[in-house]
């Protein structure tokens, strides 16, 4: 806990935040997370919890039902529930980042009061839906249509790999969609679904091998209609909100591979001096002394990066470069952590009673979710001013 709170931008009020999440993880998540993985079951009462405690609304003004707090303070509560459990950790980030954000930040004044108490403490989730079989890193690749019927919406296509979409606790979600072309180029807008409109189809995807407690579905969207005012922002503003969306989201994934990091080096960290060979705990060994010095490196330098990152968000600073490097760098560093606590456990590391086989295969997902690993150093490059146009 004390190397967490080493930041110039920790004060004492995040300092408790941090300790709030971080009990309600040990005392709440900790118990059910290795049962809810081997089932690959998704917990309403674990998500209702986490409503109760206020990380289903974190950034959201109190005037909706959300607490109203920073950047840094959702990046803490993410990485603490993190390092006990990714798929928890996926329900509050996709929820708060994904969904909840762009609502908040162009919904209009109805459509926040509309939808915002709803998902912010009841336990209910909102989702972003984005990726199709032919769009995730290419979102250009969009083929779900939404067509203007006099004052309504007509729309007709599917989504896939949809986080919050498919379980009891899904409410609704935000689609981006074809709306038509302007000068030859395909307009892409935004638009809020509630899942119980007639021809909304929603289907849990199974066998997965990260996440397994958190919910990821299919999307079938069959004539369906909602009014005109469902539109986020502007016709043809899509894009923009999806690029804004998924800068403040790769903060959310690099929270995750943050917390996983640290969780997994806790593990190492403890299992390293437990365990004895020739006559002395492993941790004595130079060969293991180095790896548990390179995993401290690796994660103080993720944690300055990030939150840095949230820092120039949380003061209306351009923050895209910081966010794509801080995404690549906690996701790459939680994989190296990881494939190192399963060498130090050695054979045991492999087994699921214990939880770095766990973490091992939830670190897979960070370098793929919100901008793969290549998309981001592409990313970067074209704010350096190099790379492909």
């Amino acid at each position: 806990m004390e190397d967490c709170n080493k930041h110039l931008l920790i004060t004492d009020e995040k300092i408790k935040y941090r300790e709030m999440v971080r009990h309600f993880s040990e005392t709440i998540i900790k118990p059910v997370a290795k049962e809810l993985d081997q089932k690959g079951e998704f917990s309403v009462e674990v998500t209702e919890k986490m409503g109760e405690l206020g990380l289903l609304g974190i950034m959201i003004p109190e005037e909706y039902g959300g607490k109203g707090l920073d950047t840094l303070s959702y990046i803490i509560a993410v990485e603490e529930l993190a390092r006990v459990d990714g798929s928890q950790a996926a329900t509050v980030a996709a929820h708060n980042s994904l969904g909840l954000h762009p609502i908040n930040k162009y919904g209009t004044k109805a459509q926040k009061e509309s939808i915002l108490p709803k998902v912010t403490n009841t336990g209910k989730l909102w989702a972003f839906g984005l990726t199709e079989p032919t769009a995730g890193s290419d979102a250009k690749g969009v083929k779900t249509k939404a067509v203007l019927d006099g004052d309504q919406w007509l729309i007709n296509g599917s989504k896939s790999f949809i986080t919050n979409s498919s379980s009891p606790c899904a409410f609704g979600v935000t689609i981006q969609a074809l709306t038509g072309e302007k000068n030859g180029k395909k307009q892409l807008s935004a638009i809020l679904l509630e899942n119980t409109l007639p021809g909304y189809v929603k289907e849990k995807i199974s066998g997965k091998m990260v996440w397994r407690a958190a919910d990821t579905g299919r999307l079938e969207f069959n004539n369906i209609k909602v009014p005109k005012e469902n539109l986020l922002g502007e016709i043809g503003q899509g894009a923009r909100i999806m690029l804004e969306t998924l800068d403040g989201g790769r903060l959310s994934i690099a929270a995750m591979g943050l917390g996983l990091a640290q969780g997994a080096y806790e593990m190492a960290m403890e299992y390293a001096h437990e365990r004895k060979q020739f006559g002395q705990a492993i941790a004595s060994f130079q060969t293991i002394s180095f790896k548990l010095a390179e995993m401290n490196m690796k994660i103080e330098l993720a944690r300055n990066m990030l939150y840095n990152a949230c820092w120039l968000k949380d003061n209306n600073k351009a923050y895209g470069r910081e966010s794509a490097i801080a995404k690549l760098y906690c996701s790459e560093i939680a994989k190296e952590i990881a494939d190192q606590t399963v060498q130090i456990f050695g054979a045991v590391g492999l087994t699921n009673e214990n939880d770095v086989e766990r973490f091992y295969r939830d670190q897979r997902i960070l370098q793929i979710g919100e901008g793969t690993s290549e998309i981001l150093k592409l990313v970067i490059s074209r704010h350096i001013g190099v790379g492909e146009k």
